[in-house]
């Protein structure tokens, strides 16, 4: 086995990165709960501390300033771990002009096309008289 300079082996001849592929779905998935439940561990311990802190000092704004500080964790746990990883330089951009849905689509309307309105100005005709009737 050639071991070239573009090939990554340690000392024993192994390869080191075999790949270029992303992280694996589970070991990212794995990540994000990671993140969310370490964000949201704070939120039981704030509330537990806003007891304790109006226990201590009999003082209802610290206690509501620590609640208020507590209520927006869920949200950012959520976004934080729904983010997916950054996308890399060599990551393909699939966006296709041609396949772009305008905002307000318009359809051909052939059969409004064709009709034309009757002016005012212009007599309608006897509906008693025939055809056949009108002088020439």
């Amino acid at each position: 086995m050639k071991h070239g300079q573009e090939l990554s082996f340690d000392d024993d001849g192994r390869p080191v990165l075999i790949t270029r592929a992303a992280i694996p779905y589970e070991e990212q998935h794995r990540e994000r709960v990671r993140k969310y439940l370490k964000i949201m561990s704070f939120r039981i311990p704030a509330l537990i501390l806003a007891a304790g802190a109006y226990g201590i000092w009999h003082n209802g704004l610290i206690s509501l300033a620590i609640l208020v500080a507590s209520i927006p964790l869920p949200w950012i746990a959520v976004l934080i771990a729904n983010d997916r990883p950054p996308r890399t330089a060599e990551e393909p951009r699939r966006y296709d002009s041609r396949r772009k849905i305008p905002l307000f689509p318009t359809a051909e309307r052939p059969a409004l096309q064709g009709y034309r309105y009757p002016l005012a100005a212009e007599p309608e005709p006897d509906p008693t008289e025939t055809p056949h009737d009108v002088p020439r």
